[in-house]
């Protein structure tokens, strides 16, 4: 029997099976999927625009992968974006690497809204050094806007001419701007990995292992330090005794026959939908309502990051086809909540560039151009010539924001699809609107001679949070400040289901500095959950 059992070898159980193996458990890790070819990155070949649109697609339901499950999102306004594979969604991801700042984990004290954190900053703060160090981190040191940080690994990813051209408009404005942290290599870092090329298309792939998905930095150390990987693993429930404690997790293999595997400890790391699902589907006589979820709370408060987009168009080329679509300098000048904008908390701006050339043609930012005799010239006029402000919003946990069963939909093995129920309030629209205010004045400021803004990105459900809550109190929340289960102790959920809020950011760097505290607070407890010592 294993020490441990991990369900999910994306970003956060990634971390965490190589800091327990390192301390010497035995650990086992159950991934749907598979680890992905890089001798088949899409963007290896001509047609990757169109991978992006299918096989490659962020949503499940579009994509229709072997190692997919279905999602019910028909009641949900942002759509979910995740991926079944060794490296979990990192493998599509954009590589922002910031993290949360000291008031996100205390809005409830500072601002009356969501509920604090029981854990600060400071206690996260050598988890995230470590994290940057497996990762390998671009970027610049000294950011007045945010606490401080060891120097970064490697030099920022290069700003670009629209880079340049916003920074010194932000300037002008007397608004905050850095250099966006960055989980990609500027120059060669880490095992086999080269430095980034600027070829663009990073959510489809990085060929030469620039970008840190989590199966070319910790799976390869985890794998050596004895973590054993088993693929193609679909988990459809977590076992428990007759007191409610987990005994391990039973699972379709490869061939679709049922396996169940033992461990003393089962940590879930299969993102803020999947982790609910499974806890969802893991009823018994103790649990009948899923497992730990006496109190209801398994699935609610669904969180994502609602994003607007304002695009801009340049009479200048600004090479935006250019390098890493997703970082380049970000703005917190909004962060913080201000009474007088007419909603609590803030949101971030962060900079992305060009779309390709079909996606340009087609109207992937802004409008679809027009075909016909004037077509090449409007191309000429725009590919390479935009820029975007995405404005990244604080979602605030809210209970009928839930994920459940659904009772229409079935994954391959006839196990039911988890269903999505997710609506805006009036908060974030507000927010959205000011945040579109700002980043249309910035543009007209670094003079854009037009500017597009989008009121919501529909498929941008890349980051779902806080379905599994943590808190102090085992009334209010589903995990402990360890990230264990109040009513089953020998539960660990690593992913971002425990997210108690959301902050304005991208959570990956957060989520994978919990699971590797998550990991040493079970390395510390062991002998107290049934790990032998």
């Amino acid at each position: 029997m294993d020490d441990v059992l991990i369900v999910g070898a994306g970003a956060s159980g990634a971390a965490a099976a190589w800091r327990l193996a390192r301390a010497g458990l035995r650990v086992t890790c159950l991934e749907q999927g598979d680890w992905v070819s890089y001798a088949d990155t899409p963007s290896l070949h001509p047609e990757w625009e169109i991978a992006r649109q299918t096989t490659h697609h962020p949503n499940p339901n579009q994509r229709q992968g072997a190692a997919d499950y279905p999602i019910d999102d028909a009641d949900a306004a942002i759509k979910p974006f995740l991926y079944n594979a060794v490296g979990g969604s990192t493998i599509l991801w954009g590589a922002h690497f910031p993290r949360f700042r000291p008031s996100d984990f205390r809005t409830r004290t500072l601002d009356g809204v969501g509920d604090d954190w029981p854990i600060t900053y400071e206690d996260l703060a050598p988890f995230y050094e470590e994290n940057d160090r497996m990762m390998g981190v671009a970027g610049l040191q000294g950011d007045p806007g945010n606490p401080p940080r060891g120097p970064r690994q490697m030099p920022p990813i290069p700003l670009g001419r629209a880079g340049e051209r916003m920074a010194a408009a932000f300037d002008r404005l007397g608004w905050h701007w850095w250099p966006a942290d960055v989980a990609i290599n500027s120059i060669p870092y880490g095992a086999g990995r080269g430095a980034c090329n600027n070829c663009g298309p990073c959510d489809l792939g990085c060929p030469v292992k620039a970008r840190s998905s989590a199966d070319v930095t910790y799976w390869p150390q985890a794998l050596a330090a004895g973590v054993r990987l088993i693929t193609h693993a679909t988990a459809f429930e977590v076992e428990t005794d007759a007191q409610g404690r987990a005994t391990g997790v039973a699972y379709f293999d490869r061939e679709g026959v049922v396996q169940r595997h033992k461990a003393a400890v089962v940590a879930l790391a299969a993102n803020g939908v999947g982790t609910a699902r499974l806890m969802l589907l893991s009823t018994s006589k103790r649990f009948p309502n899923g497992l730990a979820n006496d109190t209801d709370l398994v699935g609610r408060r669904l969180m994502h990051h609602p994003t607007g987009l304002v695009t801009a168009r340049f009479d200048e080329a600004m090479e935006g086809q250019k390098g890493p679509f997703a970082v380049s300098i970000l703005s917190q000048q909004f962060y913080e909540s201000d009474p007088s904008r007419g909603f609590d908390r803030g949101y971030q701006m962060q900079l992305i560039r060009s779309d390709g050339p079909v996606g340009t043609a087609c109207g992937g930012y802004l409008p679809r151009l027009p075909w016909g005799a004037d077509h090449h010239a409007a191309f000429r006029r725009t590919f390479g010539h935009t820029a975007s402000l995405t404005v990244t919003t604080e979602d605030l946990p809210r209970l009928e924001n839930r994920v459940t069963l659904s009772s229409m939909l079935t994954d391959k093995h006839g196990i039911p699809a988890p269903k999505m129920t997710y609506s805006l309030d009036d908060n974030t629209r507000r927010m959205i609107a000011h945040g579109i205010a700002n980043a249309s004045r910035a543009f007209g400021e670094a003079g854009a001679v037009e500017v597009v803004a989008q009121d919501l990105l529909v498929h941008a459900g890349f980051h779902l949070l806080g379905t599994a809550c943590m808190g102090a109190d085992p009334g209010a929340s589903v995990v402990n400040a360890t990230s264990r289960a109040h009513l089953v102790p020998n539960l660990v959920i690593l992913d971002g289901s425990v997210f108690t809020t959301a902050a304005a950011l991208n959570p990956t760097s957060t989520l994978q500095a919990l699971a590797l505290r998550a990991a040493d607070c079970l390395i510390r407890d062991r002998a107290s959950i049934g790990v032998a010592a």
